[in-house]
């Protein structure tokens, strides 16, 4: 059977608003999507490029068109090998399990081995900001029936955002995302006191290379790791640092090599956190599957964006749903 690309895009989607972390701001995302065929049915993915990796949509797209037009046939397990994993390899990964869904007719959690889809608790991103304006977003967010509230920290005045997101949603379940921030306070300090305001998990304390600065810290909560995992062969390098994981699929190129990451963090005993970059229902789709494994689900990236593809996710009382 040949495998063909029938079309690759980059396609941009504005932020509702703006979405703001440690390293900067957003106002829109650029997505590369692709579709194959068998000359019979269409399977199509999409993928957000890293761009702290350097990655943009249009380098993405050309490595998809790169690929396709190599002598090797392509499947979902030569493209491991045969392509950099990143946000290209995850679109036409997932193009490709979507196309063994149209053919088989099977869905995709029966053709990964996961469980059957339900509803799922995701997190809200409270964006960075000024302590008052993320209280008052964490206000809207209660208000709009999200139980699950992620804080995007900076490193400076973190306990006064934490203290007034509580005041904002007083019954809602927190964790917190540094994104690399913590390299020059008192780490265990500052999860301590974090966790007295209820915060149950901290992604990404430290900087990628200095994980070192996690080892031996006594935390009341587990810390997860987000830029430093990658892929598979980043687990020996978080080892003992970090007690969780956060598997998004355009880090790891894919659900195919997403899965085999889940399976060996979890033999490992980490937790498993599965999230997103900035993306549409399309990108989220396999990553909604996968998360039916996870603690943790940070699914909220349509529910960032002013407007999504049709059909998407429903996000309605804190769950995001089919």
């Amino acid at each position: 059977m040949t495998i063909t690309l029938q079309n690759v895009r980059v396609e941009r989607f504005d932020v509702d608003g703006h979405f703001t972390i440690a390293r900067g701001a957003k106002t829109f995302v650029d997505v590369v999507t692709c579709a194959v065929s068998d000359g019979v049915h269409v399977g199509s993915g999409e993928g957000t490029p890293i761009y702290y990796e350097g990655e943009t949509a249009e380098l993405c797209a050309e490595a998809i068109r790169a690929r396709m037009a190599g002598d090797t046939p392509v499947s979902r397990d030569n493209l491991l090998t045969s392509m950099k994993a990143g946000a290209g390899r995850n679109a036409l990964d997932c193009a490709l399990w979507d196309l063994e869904v149209k053919q088989t007719g099977q869905p995709l959690w029966q053709l990964a081995g996961l469980p059957e889809p339900k509803p799922l608790v995701t997190a809200i991103t409270i964006s960075l900001d000024a302590p008052d304006a993320m209280e008052g977003a964490a206000r809207k967010a209660a208000a709009n029936g999200y139980r699950l509230l992620k804080m995007k920290l900076s490193g400076e005045g973190d306990l006064e955002r934490v203290r007034a997101v509580r005041k904002g949603a007083p019954d809602a379940r927190f964790i917190v995302d540094a994104n690399e921030s913590w390299d020059a306070i008192d780490i265990g300090e500052a999860a301590g006191a974090l966790a007295a305001l209820g915060v149950e998990m901290i992604e990404q304390p430290v900087s990628v290379g200095k994980e070192h600065l996690l080892r031996g810290v006594r935390s009341p909560v587990p810390f997860c790791a987000d830029e430093s995992i990658q892929t598979l062969d980043d687990l020996d390098h978080i080892d003992g640092a970090f007690q969780a994981i956060n598997i998004k699929l355009d880090k790891t190129g894919g659900l195919t090599a997403a899965l085999l990451l889940a399976e060996q963090a979890q033999a490992r005993g980490l937790d498993i956190m599965v999230g997103c970059m900035l993306s549409t229902s399309l990108g989220i789709r396999p990553a909604f599957a996968l998360a039916q494994k996870a603690r943790w689900v940070d699914l909220d990236g349509p529910a960032l964006l002013k407007q999504d593809r049709p059909g998407g996710f429903i996000f309605e009382k804190g769950t995001i749903s089919p």
